[in-house]
Formats: structure tokens, C-alpha cells, sequence
């Protein structure tokens, strides 16, 4: 368990930080972009959950909770030493992406097909659920580009890839299930 008592410690004063093995490594490297991109994801979902409510809201609660486990995934290198580590470090697991693919299946259920892009808007909770769909896709660029150079649990990028789609069909849900979705209509404004 992570123990907080001094929110200071000046030891990334000079531009590094500690991934969760011990290593150093420059703030800027492609892991801990990565995991700093899902923090905030995880901030731009808690400015979604201001809006939302019941099962929406609690499902928000499970994504952010997820997100600090990808976030203890990501910041952990060296998977090969997983199994002999004193203490074994926390991975995505396969039941995180079933849970979305669930919880995907049973929003679109009730939903028209589309026949044209949609519009981040609508109702304030789309919009912000369609922040979060952009920032997923962007943490999932950059994690891929980690997996280019360094070894990533699989399961950590499929997580990423289905949460974007989560945000989408949630996005359209908020939208009373998407009879209030904004269509974009190509060259309408020419």
C-alpha cells in the first residue's frame, strides 16, 4: 500500500522520476508519458463524473480505479521479472477489458445506428465523456509507441483501445441515448 506523509521530496528536481521498479528515468521518456497521459485521463474522467449520475457515475468510479491499475502497470518495467518479484506489481487484467466489452455491449444495445459522425456536444456529460474519448486515444498512441520500444502488458493496450469505444457508446447514452447526438454534416458550411 502507498504510504503519503511528505507530498515533497526533491528528488525530481533535476528532471528524472522513479518508475515503480526503482530505475530512474528522464520525466519526459516515452513510459512515463505514458502513464502520466492515463493520470490525466483519470482527472478528465472525474470532471465527467460532475455531471453524471446513478449506474453512469458508477461506472466512472470503476474506470478511474482502472486507470490507476494501468497506471501501476505502465510504470513498471521489466515484465519478464514478474513472477519472481518480492512483491508481484499489478497488471490490467483480461476481466478489466471483458467488463468494458459488457458494459459497451449493454449501452449500444438500446442505440440507433449511426449514418454519420457525431459531434463532441450535446449534453454537458458527452462532451466531457467525448474529452475523455480523445485523451483515451491519445494515452493509447503512446503507449503503443512504448510497446515499439519496450515490453507492455498486452492487455494494458487492448484496455485502452476498448475504453475509447467505451466513451463513445457512453458519450451517446448521455445524449438520451443518442437522440440528442449532433451529426456532422460534411461540407454544410461551404
Amino acid at each position: 500500500m502507498v504510504v503519503l506523509n511528505k507530498i515533497y521530496t526533491r528528488t525530481g528536481d533535476k528532471g528524472d522520476t522513479a518508475l515503480g521498479n526503482g530505475a530512474r528515468v528522464a520525466k519526459h521518456s516515452a513510459r512515463v508519458t505514458a502513464y502520466g497521459t492515463t493520470d490525466e485521463l483519470n482527472a478528465q474522467v472525474g470532471v465527467a463524473r460532475l455531471a453524471a449520475e446513478a449506474e453512469m457515475d458508477a461506472a466512472l468510479a470503476r474506470i478511474q480505479n482502472d486507470l490507476f491499475d494501468l497506471g501501476a502497470d505502465l510504470c513498471r518495467p521489466d515484465m519478464h521479472l514478474d513472477e519472481t518479484a518480492e512483491y508481484p506489481p499489478l497488471r490490467i487484467a483480461q476481466s478489466q477489458v471483458d467488463r468494458l466489452e459488457a458494459e459497451i455491449d449493454a449501452m449500444n444495445k438500446d442505440l440507433s445506428p449511426l449514418r454519420s459522425f457525431v459531434l463532441p456536444g450535446g449534453s454537458a456529460l458527452s462532451a466531457h465523456l467525448h474529452v475523455c474519448r480523445t485523451v483515451a486515444r491519445r494515452a493509447e498512441r503512446l503507449t503503443t509507441e512504448l510497446a515499439g520500444a519496450e515490453d507492455v502488458n498486452a492487455a494494458a493496450l487492448i484496455y485502452l483501445n476498448r475504453l475509447s469505444d467505451w466513451f463513445f457508446v457512453a458519450s451517446r447514452v448521455a445524449n438520451e441515448n443518442g437522440a440528442k447526438d449532433v451529426l456532422w454534416v460534411p461540407g454544410a458550411n461551404r
